[in-house]
């Protein structure tokens, strides 16, 4: 492990708690798990992530499925750069265009729960400041990368 590459390794620390919460809520919106938050006024799981809940997903795909594939992907970059000198050489730019992609969509949900759904889901609030970190720390590492 470098010490000059801090950022990577909180993006994949962030990547594995992601992980986990949107497996979490993959459970839940395939009906696996009942009960994951009461309803109350603003913070309401069942109608922004729950089986029934109209935006839960992307055509046939599962938000929490995207999100799933999305840690793995910036887990597995930020993990396989030790050992492919390639993927090395390029994960600045992968990661902010990963993250970058994960932000926006991030944005977009978090929209839909405020101006659309009118309910949070506290754990959804919870993976976009992961994400939100996880875009901020890539560009900071890509900008270190280029001023080296």
């Amino acid at each position: 492990m470098r010490t000059e590459d801090w950022q990577i390794r909180i993006i994949q620390l962030l990547s594995v708690a992601g992980l986990l919460i949107a497996y979490f809520l993959y459970l839940f919106h395939e009906g696996n798990l009942i009960g994951v938050c009461t309803p109350s006024g603003w913070d309401d799981c069942g109608q922004v992530s729950g089986p029934d809940a109209p935006y839960s997903s992307v055509g046939p795909i599962p938000v929490a499925l995207i999100g799933l594939v999305g840690y793995a992907f910036i887990y597995l970059a930020t993990w396989l750069r030790d050992w492919w000198p390639l993927l090395d050489e390029y994960l600045p730019e992968l990661l902010v265009g990963t993250t970058t992609l994960a932000f926006l969509f991030t944005l977009w949900l978090t929209g839909l729960e405020v101006f659309v759904i009118h309910a949070i889901c506290r754990y959804c609030v919870i993976s976009a400041v992961f994400v939100t970190i996880q875009f901020a720390l890539s560009i900071h590492y890509l900008r270190e990368v280029n001023r080296a």
